[in-house]
């Protein structure tokens, strides 16, 4: 049984992991390796990599607000093969930067309220306050009406005996 160092190792995944359309099998080939021993570094060395193997195995619709207008921020002069290459860097495809485009855009127009919708929210929000201090005063004279009460009962019952 051969023994390789830790270098060629890394080597050996590096050529792997840039092999474009061809097959582990073919560059295992290419390395004099068997290609289940390749695959056995590829399965430990993720194993090992753990969470930001797992970050870059997210799902588009894992991605987060922040995180989609930052990749659109850094695509966004991108075309062609390059993009092409970007998006396979992140596990995306150009269809995802497209939609997530849209639903921002769309967003941004649903957020701007028109001046008149903002004026009768105000006189709406104006209303409401007057309300709420009108029923806090009304609750108020009540408690004060159920304590002048308790003093009365308490009072007569007092006279009584």
């Amino acid at each position: 049984m051969a023994t390789y160092s830790a270098a060629f190792i890394e080597q050996a995944l590096q050529k792997t992991y840039s092999r474009g359309d061809r097959t582990i099998m073919s560059v295992a080939t290419d390395l004099n390796l068997n290609h289940h021993t390749l695959r056995y570094w590829m399965k430990k060395k993720s194993a090992l990599a753990g969470s930001p193997a797992s970050e870059k195995e997210k799902r588009p619709s894992d991605w987060t607000v922040e995180e989609q207008l930052q990749a659109l921020h850094e695509s966004h002069a991108l075309s062609g093969e390059q993009l092409q290459a970007w998006c396979r860097e992140r596990g995306l495809f150009p269809h995802n930067l497209t939609s997530w485009k849209a639903a921002f855009c769309a967003s941004g127009k649903e957020a701007a309220p028109k001046a008149g919708e903002v004026k009768s929210l105000k006189d709406e929000n104006v209303k409401l306050k007057r309300e709420l201090v009108r029923k806090d005063k009304a609750l108020a004279e009540a408690a004060a009406l159920l304590v002048l009460q308790k003093k009365f009962r308490a009072l007569w019952e007092g006279e009584e005996s």
